[in-house]
């Protein structure tokens, strides 16, 4: 992967020219088991790669080739974490939003503007902010931070699979699959699931059934 001289169109660069600008954005939101990783990058202004998008757009191969790409050319970048329990008391939102604001902490610069992937955030000391709905596939800052994001949680789900190995956490990275919920349903659950997710998927007369009282 180089470097080239132009951009995709459909990535800025920023929102706010000639300051440090951190993209932030998080992997890991409706799973059922693991963490919540979220990721906070500073790219250079004149930062381009032709192949940078929203990590779901991309395959593994080449978001692992991208992460190392961003980590060597960032000005700064941290990738942060909430756990099972935090996201319990918290909800997944709020520890979304938390595991941000760590990320940011984390920096080795403190930005002196915020991007955003989504409707919803909370002040990070006094610097301003701005939410962008779908804005991984908008501004190259957050792709970054999603590329970091999602490529660190499936590290980590992979290595986590070693010691729980009926979940199948190596492929499905504790979203909610139809074979992940019937491990569940077999073997029950680990300290690494999310006690305040629906865990079980509901048998076909309760669906019917809730679908009746709701009509």
């Amino acid at each position: 992967m180089s470097r080239v001289a132009k951009s995709l169109p459909h990535l800025a660069s920023c929102m706010r020219a000639g300051c440090l600008e951190a993209g932030c954005d998080e992997a890991g939101r409706g799973c059922l088991a693991g963490p919540v990783f979220a990721a906070a990058v500073l790219l250079p202004e004149d930062f381009h790669c032709e192949t940078l998008n929203d990590s779901k757009q991309l395959t593994e191969k080449e978001r692992n080739s991208l992460r190392l790409m961003i980590e060597q050319e960032a000005l700064a970048f941290a990738v942060a974490t909430c756990s099972p329990e935090e996201i319990d008391r918290l909800n997944i939102l709020w520890a979304s939003v938390r595991a941000m604001h760590k990320a940011l902490a984390a920096l080795s610069l403190r930005p002196a503007h915020i991007l955003v992937d989504g409707n919803r955030f909370r002040p990070f000391e006094d610097i301003p902010y701005a939410c962008v709905v779908k804005g991984d596939g908008k501004y190259r800052s957050i792709a970054a931070a999603s590329v970091l994001a999602k490529t660190y949680r499936d590290e980590y789900m992979k290595n986590l699979a070693a010691e729980h190995p009926v979940y199948g956490w190596e492929k499905n990275k504790g979203y909610p699959t139809r074979s992940h919920r019937l491990a569940i349903q077999q073997y029950g659950i680990t300290v690494h699931h999310r006690k305040s997710f629906r865990l079980l998927e509901e048998p076909p007369d309760s669906i019917c059934n809730n679908s009746c009282e709701q009509n």
